[in-house]
């Protein structure tokens, strides 16, 4: 067993071992397991049933990370992606009044990011769209997310007279979500792995002993996932309302998932001498198919984590790293008495964390043209400003299309900029 494992995987061409393997994949799923916490919470706003999408969360994922690894050979772990389950939830979901059709929206999104990934389209995409727009977008949905996590946390509150104000941190959740924060950050600047699953089971174990929840103990059988699996519209998401929904979660989740593949690559040893990336080609059909399984199961887009760089760190190399992840969502599922008790002002801590990790990509902008700068500004404020990834976005490359213009710089707009600015001008015009 032990030879057939290595010959699979090749181990020994990649320089590691099955030890090594099996601690990077423990390794990343400490890292990436707070979103078996998190997803399910912020999901629930937008009316689906708690327990089925904690299920769903971790069947997801399990069958993400699997795949990934038996297909690809790659040491990544995937699972429903942050930002994008918020955008569901709260724009999609909270202000269009969509549930099903969401889910519909986000498998056609995956059908997309497929047959991209499998075409020339991916290549052309990623080129055509100005960096600075790609660096804007992952930076404004860490604002999004950021700024849902203050709100969860009491930390800002509205205010009539001022819109927003600083919340009350004499009320115990608010302080809770306060030293939450701290404690991820200050366990993540020591490098100690599961610094985010560390901070909000800390919390919830300080919120026990303050009286402000109740323990129903930490294992149980699984709940009933059938309250979201299949509960897709995808004839309703093809309705011309959401064609800037379906554009939002694909254009978000593919430079989400290029900009961590090609930055885990790099730290895996993958890239050939000649440059190319070894299975890249499978690795991005992995995930664009893994949001399309996600779909099935009442998920947001499923994306490669960032995460995984920290199982890279242990010395994963090989995509039984990635087994090993999805072997351990999967028991996760017998964890949803403990997932049920985590509060939502003990996920904001994480929340703001990774909202802040979101925007250090920001460095990359390119500062001296502000011909390309302010349309990325523009987007970067406008996504949590709107309360909308969608408008945000769209924003960015009207502003982007219309100075190029004005500025006598319209050779340089490329085609994708010009098509994604045709398709959100549409959307205000008869939307």
């Amino acid at each position: 067993m032990k030879l057939a494992i290595e010959k699979f995987f090749a181990v020994d061409a990649h320089n590691t071992s099955i030890q090594k393997e099996i601690l990077a994949g423990v390794t990343t799923f400490i890292t990436m397991a707070y979103i078996i916490f998190v997803n399910p919470q912020m999901m629930a706003q937008s009316g689906m049933d708690y327990g089925a999408i904690f299920v769903g969360t971790c069947l997801a994922a399990s069958f993400a990370c699997m795949f990934m690894g038996l297909y690809a050979n790659w040491p990544v772990g995937l699972a429903p992606g942050m930002g994008l389950n918020a955008f569901f939830t709260y724009t999609v979901v909270g202000e269009m009044g969509y549930s099903e059709v969401a889910l519909g929206a986000v498998f056609i999104a995956g059908i997309l990011f497929f047959i991209m990934s499998i075409t020339p389209l991916r290549r052309w995409m990623l080129d055509s769209i100005p960096l600075n727009l790609r660096i804007a977008m992952g930076a404004g949905v860490g604002l999004f997310i950021g700024f849902i996590g203050l709100k969860n946390g009491g930390i800002i509150v509205a205010n009539g007279a001022t819109f927003l104000s600083l919340g009350d941190f004499t009320n115990p959740s608010t302080l809770l979500a306060g030293l939450g924060f701290l404690l991820i950050s200050i366990l993540s600047i020591k490098k100690i792995p599961g610094a985010i699953i560390i901070g909000i089971l800390t919390v919830t174990l300080m919120s026990f002993f303050l009286n402000l929840i109740e323990f129903n103990g930490i294992f149980a059988l699984p709940p009933d996932v059938t309250p979201v699996l299949m509960e897709l519209d995808i004839l309703g998401a093809l309705d011309v309302s959401m064609i800037s929904v379906i554009v939002s979660f694909l254009f978000v989740n593919l430079f989400d998932t290029a900009g961590t593949l090609f930055g885990v690559a790099t730290r895996a040893n993958l890239i050939k001498e000649s440059g190319d990336i070894k299975d890249l080609d499978k690795a991005l059909k992995v995930d664009s198919s893994s949001s399309v399984f996600g779909s099935f199961l009442g998920c947001a887009p499923v994306t490669s984590y960032v995460e995984s760089s920290a199982g890279i760190e242990a010395g994963g190399r090989t995509g039984l790293t990635a087994v090993i992840v999805g072997i351990l969502f999967l028991l996760a599922t017998f964890l949803s008495p403990l997932a049920a008790v985590v509060p939502a002002y003990a996920t904001a801590g994480a929340l703001i964390y990774v909202a802040i990790l979101m925007l250090s990509g920001m460095e990359s902008l390119n500062w001296d043209d502000q011909s390309e700068l302010l349309p990325a500004l523009i987007m970067v404020v406008m996504i949590p400003l709107t309360f909308s990834i969608a408008n945000g976005i769209a924003l960015g490359f009207l502003a982007y299309v219309s100075i190029k213009v004005f500025v006598g710089e319209i050779s340089k707009i490329s085609s994708g900029a010009w098509f994604l600015t045709l398709i959100f001008v549409a959307k205000f015009i008869f939307l």
